[in-house]
This record gives structure tokens, C-alpha cells and sequence, in this order.
């Protein structure tokens, strides 16, 4: 499979890679990404023949429809990471919640989030071709919450390969950063920024593409890549889980396969739900894709008005961290897969320029025909939680803004699936609050409360973090980033 790009070929750039290009090198001309040339197509008879397929087996062959130019020990040692999740047999569990709603739990795995699923075999495809070049890479990530945490976990201590992973100081939970914060390997870098999200991804998209970057990193024989959503190394692993879960719907007998389902998710750069996006291209039977945002809604916005519009906003920070975004990054293949690299190389410099777009009708009906979306505030994301958990169920606040899209944007009474993306242990006192009113709980405090009322154990994983000591201890103006990246290396 070839990959091309969301901008355009400004003649500097080939006019298409590999896959493995596009994972090493994962920013192109005008500053654009790289999409796949033609989505394999997986038909009836692909879903039909991997009904009794475990979760690995459907990863490898869909692997294999997008003819990715990785050897199949590589992939084979990749996906053999999900055995480290909580149920090797079933790494992404689905559950019923309601008679027509159902979550699909991607939060198994050793930072309990969804991240894992796509950057644990992510980590080993990457390290497998720096090796096999004999190539020193820098991995740089931009976390507003749950990227980090899953990318120093799958880096750390690889070979030819270092991470410098920012976050925003204040910005996540304690738990989150926790998790970053206390990693010791010598190939980790971990910066804490005085901003938000957008200061972060915009640090990194500005050094992805900034040649004299690049040159100082080759005068020390380094190259670049990330390992944000940018990188389609990312994607491809995020199309799975949508296949898995709808399979998992029709073995439950929840459906007959080839029923259509709504997909149900949380969005913040928009990976998640561009992964839903291209499964449903490839064939998977799905009436619409519900986008679920906090109120940083510019994703609501664009959809159902067609607006794209930065002017005088700044990111609201809300319960619900990790999805506390305006500048959506993904939004951008959605755009080129739909209107082409011209149009999406006019909005995205409009964008940048201007901080606004606006689609036209036409457009905005394409885009219309496929998702649909609403915004959830943290006082109705709280009463979903206490609602939900009083029904039987524990969710985050992130998992909680899906349940506003589930009441208000289906037009058919169909089974929906929710992606679920965080365990509730990296939300804690948001979600204490929402159970018992208590405010101001510490994480660990309020850990223990849920806990007990729950009648559920803490994973030892994350408990034992209050006792970690703390080996990163940067915090630093986002103008030195930098120069921070050039002293760890």
C-alpha cells in the first residue's frame, strides 16, 4: 500500500511512500500528513470468516489487506503485546449496558487507556525499522493526557530510539502524570509546558517540519518522527478495535452481521474516530459515526454547521482532560479523503492563517452523511457517570460525554457501541465527585472511596505509583522546548 498527501506534492517530498516511510517520516509537504492512496476493502466474507478470529488473528489479517511493507515476524512480536493486556483472550472486552448500548472497554492494557492499543505494537514496528536501517530516531510525543503515558511505556529502553514527551503542567490528572513523570529510562525525556494541549501539538507539528530542526538533530546522526496521531503508524492500529467490536456484537447476539450499529466516541484529535471512519469505508456495516465532545466543541461545530472557528477561543480546561483540543489533527485526512488535497490544503492554510473555515453546503452535507455530533458539559457529564454507575456500570468522564451524543443524535433505534477510552482510576476525583458529592479528594483518596463503593481493587499498576519517586522533573516555557529536546540528546 502506498501513501500520499493530505496537501499536496510541493516537489521536495516523493509523490507517495511505504508504510514504513510514512511511520519514520510522518509529516509532508505544506505541513500536511500522509493518507493511503486506496482503503482495501473487506467485504461480507472477511466479517463472516473471522467471527471465531481472536483479537489477533483479525489484527494480522487486516494488517495484511493494507499490504503494509513490515515483515511478518515484526508484526507477529507486535501483536503478541496485547497478551500483556488483562485478558489475553480478549484484550478489548464489550459490554452491555443498555439494551441498545454496549462499550467496547479499550483501557486494558499497561497505562490503562486506550493509547495502548495502537502504541504498544506501534513501539516495537518503529524500534524493528530504526534497527534494521541502523538508524538513531527521536520520537517526539505531545500528550494531552493518555499519549505520553502509552508512548514511554512502549519506548522505554528500546533500541535507537528516544522519546521527548510533552504535556501540559496542570493539565491532566495526577494520575496521568504520575505516569509520565515517574518513568527513569535513560531514553526517556519527559517536559512539562507552561500552556495546554495546543501549545504542545503545535511545538511538535512546528518541529516535525522544521528543517533547521532537523539539520541539528542530523549533525548528531538523529532523525525525527512522533508518535501522536499525526503518524498513521497509529491509525492503522486504531481501525482494528472498531472490526473487533462490531464482531463482538454479533457473537454476543446482539446483532445478525451485516445489521448496521452506530459507533459512539469520545473525540479529541479525532484518531479515534478516524479509525472508526475508515473501518466503515473498508465495509463495516455502520449507519453513522457519533462524535462526542467536551466543551471545547469545536467538533461539534464543524459538523453541524460546517464552521471551523479558533477566533477568540482558548481551551476550556474541563473533567475530561484528554479531550481538551481545538486544533483536531485528524480532521485533516477526513477532509482530504473527502474533498481532495486542494481544498484541504486551502482550508488547513486558512486555518493556520486565519483561524477559521468554513465548508460550503455541499460539503457540509458529505460530512453530515457520515457523523453526527454533540458536546457534553462536566455538571451532565457527572450525572451520566452517577446515572450509569447506578445501573451497574463505571465510567470516566471522557467515556460519559457519549452518552449525551447516544440520547440526542441517533435517528434509528440502533445498537450503538461506545468507546470506552479510559479506565476510571486515571479520573478519580472527578468521578468521586460525581458519585458522592465529595470535593477536593485526592487522587489516591478519592481512588480508595470509588473503590469501596464500587467494591472493585485499585490495579496494583496504578496504586503503586503514589510510592514511585519522581524522575522527571521539567516544567519549562513552551518558547524553550526546544532547545530542552537538544540538551536531553
Amino acid at each position: 500500500m502506498n501513501f500520499i498527501e493530505t496537501r499536496g506534492n510541493d516537489g521536495q517530498h516523493p509523490l507517495m511512500v511505504s508504510f514504513s516511510e510514512a511511520i519514520l517520516s510522518p509529516i509532508a509537504s505544506f505541513g500536511g500528513l500522509y493518507s493511503p492512496e486506496a482503503l482495501p476493502v473487506l467485504g461480507g466474507d472477511f466479517f463472516a470468516d473471522h467471527m471465531d478470529a481472536d483479537y489477533k488473528s483479525l489484527a494480522r489479517d487486516i494488517l495484511a489487506a493494507f499490504d503494509v511493507d513490515i515483515e511478518q515476524a515484526v508484526i507477529d512480536e507486535a501483536l503478541a503485546l496485547y497478551d500483556r493486556f488483562d485478558d489475553p483472550a480478549n484484550p478489548v472486552p464489550v459490554v452491555k449496558v443498555r439494551e441498545d448500548l454496549y462499550v467496547s472497554e479499550l483501557w486494558h492494557g499497561p497505562t490503562r487507556a486506550f493509547k495502548d492499543m495502537a502504541l504498544q505494537p506501534f513501539g516495537t514496528v518503529l524500534s524493528s525499522l530504526a534497527q534494521q536501517r541502523g538508524e538513531e530516531y527521536l520520537i517526539l510525543a505531545a500528550t494531552s493526557g493518555d499519549t505520553g503515558p502509552a508512548a514511554l511505556e512502549t519506548f522505554k529502553n528500546r533500541a535507537n530510539v528516544r522519546v521527548a514527551c510533552m504535556y501540559p503542567d496542570g493539565g491532566t490528572s495526577d494520575v496521568q502524570r504520575l505516569q509520565m513523570v515517574t518513568e527513569d529510562a535513560a531514553n526517556l525525556k519527559v517536559i512539562g509546558i507552561k500552556g495546554d494541549f495546543d501549545d504542545a501539538q503545535s511545538a511538535l507539528k512546528r518541529l516535525l517540519g522544521s528543517d533547521t530542526f532537523r539539520q541539528k538533530l542530523r549533525e548528531k546522526q538523529i532523525y525525527l518522527s512522533a508518535a501522536n496521531s499525526v503518524n498513521f503508524g497509529r491509525i492503522i492500529f486504531q481501525t482494528i478495535y472498531h472490526v473487533h467490536s462490531y464482531l463482538e456484537l454479533v457473537r454476543q447476539g446482539a446483532i445478525a452481521l451485516g445489521d448496521k450499529v452506530y459507533l459512539d466516541v469520545p473525540s479529541g484529535n479525532f484518531g479515534n474516530a478516524l479509525g472508526g471512519y475508515y473501518a466503515m469505508k473498508m465495509g463495516l456495516p455502520v449507519a453513522k459515526i457519533l462524535i462526542a465532545s467536551n466543551r471545547n466543541n469545536v467538533l461539534t461545530q464543524l459538523i453541524n454547521t460546517g464552521r471551523y472557528d479558533l477566533r477568540n477561543r482558548d481551551v476550556v480546561p474541563t473533567t475530561s482532560p484528554a479531550m481538551d483540543i481545538l486544533k483536531s489533527s485528524n480532521i485533516e485526512r477526513v477532509l482530504f479523503d473527502l474533498f481532495g488535497a486542494e481544498r484541504t490544503r486551502a482550508l488547513m492554510q486558512q486555518l493556520d492563517e486565519e483561524r477559521h473555515y468554513e465548508l460550503s453546503a455541499d460539503e457540509l452535507a458529505r460530512l453530515q452523511a457520515i457523523f453526527a455530533a454533540d458536546f457534553c458539559d462536566d455538571e451532565e457529564g457527572k450525572r451520566y457517570i452517577k446515572q450509569t454507575f447506578a445501573d451497574g456500570y463505571l465510567m470516566d468522564p471522557h467515556t460519559a460525554t457519549c452518552l449525551k451524543a447516544y440520547e440526542n443524535c441517533r435517528s434509528e433505534p440502533l445498537k450503538t457501541i461506545v468507546y470506552s477510552t479510559a479506565e476510571w482510576t486515571k479520573f478519580s476525583p472527578v468521578i468521586a465527585n460525581a458519585l458522592t458529592g465529595e470535593e477536593g479528594a485526592s487522587d489516591i483518596d478519592a481512588l480508595k472511596s470509588i473503590a469501596a463503593a464500587a467494591k472493585i481493587e485499585i490495579p496494583a499498576i496504578i496504586s503503586g505509583l503514589f510510592s514511585k519517586p519522581i524522575a522527571q522533573k521539567s516544567v519549562i516555557d513552551k518558547r524553550d522546548i526546544e532547545q530542552a529536546i537538544l540538551d536531553f540528546l
